[in-house]
């Protein structure tokens, strides 16, 4: 019994951790896309025909 125990806190502490690295994940994605969002309005204003 004791061992299915440790097994559950392994798992249960493996979900958490990749939890934890996809949202990080997520985060970084966000604040990448929010960079090249506000590098492509600055190429953009660079380069307009007027």
């Amino acid at each position: 019994m004791t061992g299915m125990a440790i097994f559950s806190i392994v798992n249960l502490a493996t979900i958490l951790l990749f939890m934890g690295i996809g949202i990080y994940s997520f985060v970084l994605f966000v604040k990448l896309a929010k960079r090249g969002i506000k590098a492509l309005d600055i190429y953009i204003s660079k380069n307009k025909e007027d």
